[in-house]
């Protein structure tokens, strides 16, 4: 239980009082847009950070947290939303160092590295992953299955998860509220920090709303509605406008036979004015797509055609010459300068057109910026602050903004609402229907379903890097192509 939590940064209020009771066996959600403070409590719970005033307890009596060992000590663990862990090290070094479950030794046993880490790797779906392989080198949806595993394996009774599915496909959500189910059964309480309506409905009892830093509320799940939370987070109902039809042009991209290291023979057409969704399970080459067409992975056969005119891809500088741009799914390590500001950042793919013998001119970078920002919503304190400072949606937003200055005819968005609140999702929602009204063509990947289902005309289904099948978004149904994605099924386009 947490009474009155207070926290500032640099005399902006993160939390304002704020309180959160969990019962043994619950599963407690908290939600909130981003920046409503979330993020901030659960690492207050967890002794990552220090609060400034305010009373946590433990089974009833007073905890006092300096380091997340002294929370560890007392049963209490953490998922981070942006993970924590050690891309130069190997899974298992992840997942022993600073451990108080594994047995403190003067050398690293391999073999009791491989026994302590093989069963909480089993649990979350990773029963063939090497205990010897190096993080940095999986994909960030395993990354993220690795910090649940590291968590699950420290046994607390308390546990803290921050946006644990942010970049998980349907399967792997699902086996970890499996988990999470099992956990309950054992008497462990849950943090559950999401901006997923539909996980918070499926596996939580009780709701605490989050805004501004203040708690506005909180309510059991059967007695209320997803309509119900989502206005008490953002103060305001967002509509969702019925999807209609629309007329594509012509053929922009057209694939054939592209083959990659993971990629075999895919082929598809994306036509000016087009969103096309693009599905999979982990691994089913979704984001070796994107790195493909934009450069990044080496072609090893295929053609391309690109607004009629034959493109080999050879580096990401071409690509955004010849009109291809790449939002990847991971911002701060392939997206952002997270220590460079909000200008620098926005415009860093247009510093060309923005300067004068080498020199930027500011205003008319400025006069840019703005207009960018105004379409992404951007909330920041001004264009100066380093990105590091912003909550995630509006680093995404920043992200986004970079593109929309970029103007490129096609755009490969890779889980673009990954970890961002309902309300900027929206805001990403509207920014992808506009750039589809302005005849370019979008490539959209997702690890939530609906999403591609709201935001496609059609949706390519990859299954173990072959296109298992192409359906009408509007027709098509989420069992239909979790199914091909699993089986490989492949169901003709049209």
């Amino acid at each position: 239980m947490a009474k009155g939590i207070e926290k500032s940064y640099d005399g902006v209020h993160a939390l304002k009082g704020v309180g959160i009771e969990v019962e043994e066996g619950e599963v407690h959600a908290l939600v909130g847009e981003n920046g409503a403070g979330k993020s901030t409590l659960g690492k207050i719970l967890a002794g990552v950070v220090r609060s400034d005033r305010g009373l946590i307890e433990v089974c009833g009596k007073p905890a006092s947290f300096h380091t997340p060992l002294d929370a560890q000590r007392l049963g209490i663990g953490i998922i981070f939303q942006e993970l924590d862990l050690f891309p130069n090290l190997t899974v298992g070094e992840n997942m022993v160092i600073g451990n108080l479950s594994v047995r403190p030794g003067a050398f690293v046993r391999k073999a009791e590295v491989e026994r302590f880490c093989r069963p909480w790797l089993l649990q979350v779906g990773l029963p063939r992953l090497p205990v010897s392989a190096m993080l940095g080198e999986l994909q960030i949806a395993e990354v993220q299955l690795v910090a649940v595993a590291r968590a699950l394996s420290m046994n607390a009774r308390v546990l803290v998860m921050d946006e644990p599915t942010s970049s998980l496909p349907d399967d792997a959500a699902a086996n970890l509220f499996g988990l999470i189910r099992n956990l309950k059964e054992q008497g462990v309480a849950i943090i559950y920090v999401s901006h997923k309506m539909n996980e918070i409905f499926a596996i939580s009892d009780r709701i605490t709303v989050l805004r501004d830093g203040e708690r506005v509320g909180t309510k059991r799940v059967q007695e209320t509605g997803i309509d119900e939370v989502i206005s008490m987070m953002v103060g305001r109902f967002l509509d969702v406008p019925p999807k209609g039809e629309k007329q594509s042009g012509e053929p922009v991209l057209e694939v054939r036979g592209l083959c990659t290291e993971k990629l075999k023979d895919v082929s598809f057409k994306l036509k000016a004015g087009e969103v096309l969704g693009i599905a999979g399970l982990v691994g089913a080459g979704r984001s070796e797509l994107g790195a493909a067409l934009f450069g990044l992975d080496r072609i090893v056969s295929g053609t391309i055609i690109l607004k009629g005119k034959p493109y080999a891809p050879r580096s990401p500088k071409q690509a955004m010459r010849r009109g291809i741009g790449l939002l990847p799914e991971d911002r701060k390590l392939l997206g952002l300068c997270m220590q460079n500001s909000v200008r620098e950042n926005s415009t860093l793919t247009v510093l060309d057109r923005l300067q004068t013998a080498g020199i930027v001119q500011r205003l008319k970078e400025t006069k840019a910026i703005r207009a960018v920002h105004d379409k992404t919503r951007l909330k920041a304190p001004s264009f100066e602050v380093p990105v590091s400072g912003l909550s995630g949606g509006n680093q995404q937003k920043v992200l986004l903004a970079k593109w929309l200055l970029a103007d490129p005819d096609v755009l490969f968005l890779d889980d673009p609402t990954r970890g961002i609140d309902i309300g900027a999702k929206h805001d990403v929602f509207d920014l992808i229907a506009a750039w589809a009204a302005n005849g370019k063509g979008v490539l959209l990947v997702s690890s939530e379903l609906p999403e591609l289902l709201r935001c496609s005309d059609r949706i390519l289904v990859l299954s173990e890097g072959r296109v298992a099948g192409i359906v009408h978004a509007a027709s098509a149904t989420q069992d239909e192509i979790m199914k091909m994605a699993a089986q490989g099924k492949h169901v003709a386009s049209s």
